[in-house]
């Protein structure tokens, strides 16, 4: 077996079809198997694995052992000579397991591998690629302050080595995932992906990121919650200094008084920001399937038009909600098609190949939505 991919979920039913669905898509010519390890979902996410994705190795915990433990129960029974660790809010760019494998057998020295993250929105993100977050980086970022925080020297579409890599898409060697000793189960959630990064580097191998391919990430904590994930991070900081650095008292006040300042400016932010954001004009389905289009369009309170591919030689469309099949569009394409058409009120749905539903966020801080047809 060549690889294997761990894929985490947690009450995001429809999230993880896509996801599987693109990762199959992705390794048509790899040896893989899946992981699915779900965390005492409420919804009919291990439902939908048994009845649609039968040969799949699906994990049922009886309750939520967070981040760490339950990717880490996965590996143990993972027979791939690699593994990518990948959120359940992704969906992989076809070539990406390809280009990871390339880059990691270039090399025995190379540790884990990331890759170019972008958003529902179109628009990179950031902590693809990241420092060593070190008590005054962490502060500075609290504080709004990022620039050291992330690994902004290596250009967004670079490759090269970067220090730590995100826990929404690590691809390691199983046995270096192994000798580092995995996660550690001391995290439930935040931060473990910045010590497992840290506990590579420091057995001396050197973590990557990939800005040549791209897989997308519907993160984000709605903005109701930026208190309590403030309070996470600086928790997860606190595990992580008292692990790999010297305590410094002053600088752990710091920190904390950094973390109420930062509260109270995402309590005013969220105030200003809640009625935020404009409707778009027209909405066009990328697709060839005249029936999908006409079940979208009963479902939808809004006309519809069907379009080609060639509608993107226009350079500055606007204002469009874009609806695109999968069948139609491959992944990758959809991809370079919403970083190409960023920041200008569009808005963008995927319809993943034999579904009933489309998938989407159109910001950076909310979890992405469904709609059901």
């Amino acid at each position: 077996m060549k690889l294997s991919v761990v894929i985490l979920n947690y009450n995001v039913r429809y999230f993880l079809q896509q996801c599987i669905i693109s990762v199959q898509r992705a390794t048509k010519n790899i040896e893989t198997e899946i992981i699915v390890v779900d965390n005492a979902s409420s919804d009919d996410s291990c439902v939908m694995v048994k009845e649609l994705f039968p040969n799949i190795t699906l994990i049922e915990n009886k309750e939520n052992v967070g981040f760490s433990k339950a990717n880490n129960q996965a590996v143990k029974v993972a027979k791939g000579e690699y593994v990518c660790i990948l959120n359940p809010d992704t969906a992989v760019g076809e070539g990406t397991f390809e280009k990871c494998l390339g880059i990691s057998e270039s090399s025995k020295k190379i540790g884990a591998i990331g890759v170019y993250l972008l958003d529902g929105t179109g628009n990179f993100l950031p902590e693809s690629k990241r420092n060593i977050p070190t008590p005054l980086v962490s502060l500075l970022k609290i504080l709004g302050f990022t620039k050291k925080y992330y690994a902004s020297k290596l250009s967004e579409e670079a490759t090269g080595s970067v220090p730590v890599l995100v826990g929404a898409f690590m691809f390691l060697k199983r046995e270096v995932y192994n000798q580092v000793g995995g996660f550690d189960e001391d995290y439930f959630m935040y931060g473990e992906d910045i010590d497992l990064s840290y506990k590579i580097e420091k057995a001396g191998y050197k973590n990557h990121y990939i800005g040549s391919t791209e897989t997308l990430h519907y993160k984000g904590e709605s903005t109701q919650k930026d208190a309590a994930y403030l309070d996470r991070f600086y928790g997860a900081m606190q595990i992580f200094y008292k692990k790999h650095f010297n305590s410094n008292p002053l600088l752990n006040k710091a920190v904390s008084i950094g973390v109420s300042l930062a509260k109270k400016q995402k309590k005013v932010s969220s105030e200003e920001n809640t009625n935020s954001g404009s409707k778009t004009e027209k909405a066009i389905v990328l697709t060839e399937n005249l029936q999908l289009l006409k079940s979208l369009t009963e479902s939808f309170e809004r006309p519809l038009t069907a379009s080609s591919k060639t509608i993107f030689q226009d350079a500055d469309l606007r204002n469009t909600f874009f609806i695109f099949d999968v069948d139609y569009m491959p992944y990758h394409q959809i991809f370079m098609v919403m970083k190409q058409f960023k920041n200008k009120n569009n808005q963008f749905r995927i319809r993943p190949p034999g579904c009933n539903f489309i998938i989407g966020s159109d910001k950076s801080d909310e979890k992405g939505r469904v709609s059901v047809f």
